[in-house]
């Protein structure tokens, strides 16, 4: 009897100690879509694999459609970190209290976007845009939510020309990513249209980009941009410290493979605190709260 009391005892403090442990369930993550599928499935894929081998608990990369998407499985708490922009990630923090910028690309303290146009507008590359470039009849960004296709570019030509896009150009479009943009306005489809620098780079460099039909005509000043975002609830859900263990493997990435899918030289910190430029901007244009 007194064996049998023993075990029943043991038994209840294990299943106590259970319960009052962390539920080391799957750990997923997002990114928004500023590419093609194909070239995010590579991208992130690798990074799964990675973390879950750094991190010792299942990883999983879940794709979304929209950047809004990206930032609503963030609120709901579907994926416990993300690959944001600027903006999404501005926005994203704004709804769930406590999350935080982690890392960075080292590039992506100071992003930049291109303005392209169709080599049928006559365009060159200039130094300051001017009225011949707001004369095109259309302009394409990327996402809505996109701070190098949409949020900086849009600031830009509010700056530069004291009007809305809507108020400048016949025709403005959301092409959804930034290939699409830079195939709409390599087609004609639109004359002239904003991407993200690096997208344009890769898409150049592997012949995807008939540079006798578009061209880059101008390029923006420098900001930051695109980082890792992890939910304020995270050591809760994962055990004390994991936050920082994520923190420690995205920064100690060094395997070209990994880096080059991004493209980036390495990964940096990153705090809540570097995108303050990107949120004043988007409460500057109305687009702070529109995921």
């Amino acid at each position: 009897m007194r064996f049998k009391l023993l075990a029943a005892l043991l038994m209840a403090m294990l299943l106590s100690a259970c319960n009052n442990e962390p539920h080391l369930g799957t750990f997923t993550f997002t990114a928004i879509p500023d590419q093609d599928e194909s070239q995010l499935e590579k991208r992130f894929g690798v990074v799964a694999l990675y973390l879950e081998e750094q991190l010792g608990v299942p990883v999983k990369y879940v794709p979304v459609k929209s950047y809004a998407s990206a930032v609503t499985a963030f609120r709901n708490d579907q994926v416990q970190m993300a690959w944001f922009g600027g903006l999404s990630g501005v926005q994203a923090r704004r709804l769930v209290p406590g999350s935080q910028a982690i890392a960075q690309g080292q590039e992506d303290t100071a992003f930049k976007s291109y303005f392209i146009a169709n080599t049928s507008t006559g365009l060159s590359p200039v130094d300051t845009l001017g009225e011949d470039f707001v004369a095109q009849p259309s302009f394409t960004f990327g996402s809505k939510g996109s701070t190098s296709g949409r949020l900086m570019p849009e600031f830009y030509l509010r700056e530069t020309f004291g009007q809305a896009p809507d108020a400048l150009f016949d025709k403005v479009g959301f092409s959804g990513d930034h290939s699409r943009t830079i195939a709409l306005v390599q087609s004609g489809a639109y004359a002239t249209g904003a991407v993200n620098y690096k997208v344009w780079e890769r898409e150049l460099a592997e012949g995807k980009i008939d540079t006798g039909k578009v061209q880059v005509i101008w390029e923006t000043p420098v900001y930051p941009d695109y980082h890792w975002t992890v939910r304020g609830d995270l050591d809760e859900k994962f055990g004390d410290g994991f936050s920082q263990k994520v923190t420690d493997a995205l920064l100690a990435i060094d395997d070209p493979v990994l880096l080059n899918a991004f493209p980036r030289e390495k990964f940096i910190p990153a705090s809540n605190d570097d995108y303050a430029p990107i949120e004043d901007t988007a409460a500057e244009i109305g687009l702070l709260d529109t995921p």
